[in-house]
């Protein structure tokens, strides 16, 4: 609601598909009615392990009549039990917010046709609204509204949100160039003919064709490297990733320089990121936001590498 200016009601009597589901009707500052959002956090039998976003209803407009979505988070979080609250690693939180800036942009789009609205956008814009949302779950600011102490209800020490910032560029350098070796591995066999190939011969000669270092190995090795060889749309299509990452932190220092909620900037990412869908060049709706062309410096900076 402060960033957004986004209203949640939750709904007892709506229909679910199971007692653990939750259901919450989202309006906008002015009253307008978003969408539905259900939530689905906890594991169960007959559940994949994971946690992802989905479509029940997709937002498009038909005959005139504008039919907004509905929007489901999953999640795999421990359940209570015995009385006891389920309690979240940090990364399960970042989880959570990453999924619900994924639930923002299938809720906020306004788009004619349910094939350009929500997410059906390219791969890097879907997660930039995903990656960039991961950024309000430590900030200092924020923690302090929801990192209680379970028992005692007290805030989260100061020296220890220090600590866990301060934490925040730890093994980026590795991190970073292990996700470039796999995008760029992942590249190098979209050149290959596939003819007489010794799988790990090609993984070495990439490995001192691009000077990915000794110490630190690809992140998947190419026979179960699925987002290469699987049928799931990523084909050559991996560096995405770090491309919505570079677009993540340039929009993420707008944020830091003009406040983590400053109502324009908000404004105007919710207008250009998460409501256009793919009703424009994804380029020119991220210049209206940013000001600028994407700055992959940004990514540089926001890990530490450089000032």
């Amino acid at each position: 609601h402060k960033l957004f200016g986004l209203n949640f009601e939750q709904l007892d009597s709506i229909p679910v598909y199971h007692p653990d589901v939750e259901g919450f009707k989202v309006t906008d500052a002015d009253g307008s009615l978003i969408g539905i959002l259900l939530t689905d956090y906890f594991p169960r039998s007959t559940k994949r392990g994971g946690a992802w976003m989905n479509n029940f209803v997709n937002q498009e407009v038909v005959d005139g009549e504008e039919i907004r979505p509905v929007i489901v988070n999953v999640g795999n979080f421990s359940k209570p039990v015995d009385g006891k609250p389920s309690l979240l690693t940090l990364d399960e939180v970042e989880t959570m917010f990453h999924e619900f800036g994924h639930a923002l942009q299938g809720m906020l789009t306004t788009a004619t046709y349910k094939s350009l609205a929500g997410t059906n956008v390219d791969r890097d814009y879907v997660e930039l609204c995903s990656q960039i949302l991961e950024h309000w779950a430590t900030e200092p600011e924020v923690l302090k509204v929801y990192a209680k102490h379970y028992q005692t209800g007290e805030d989260m020490p100061v020296a220890l949100i220090d600590k866990l910032v301060a934490s925040g560029n730890f093994n980026q350098g590795f991190v970073t160039t292990e996700l470039a070796g796999a995008s760029l591995l992942d590249l190098y066999w979209g050149k290959h003919n596939g003819e007489n190939i010794d799988v790990f011969e090609f993984e070495k000669e990439v490995a001192q064709q691009i000077g990915l270092p000794n110490e630190i190995t690809y992140r998947y090795r190419s026979p179960y490297f699925k987002h290469i060889f699987g049928d799931d749309g990523y084909a050559s299509g991996y560096y995405t990733y770090l491309w919505a990452q570079v677009l993540e932190a340039d929009g993420w220092e707008l944020f830091m320089q003009k406040g983590i909620f400053d109502k324009k900037t908000a404004q105007d990412f919710k207008k250009y990121i998460m409501e256009s869908g793919d009703t424009e060049d994804p380029t020119e709706l991220f210049v209206k936001f940013r000001g600028h062309k994407p700055d992959a410096n940004a990514l540089l900076r926001l890990r530490g590498f450089t000032k």
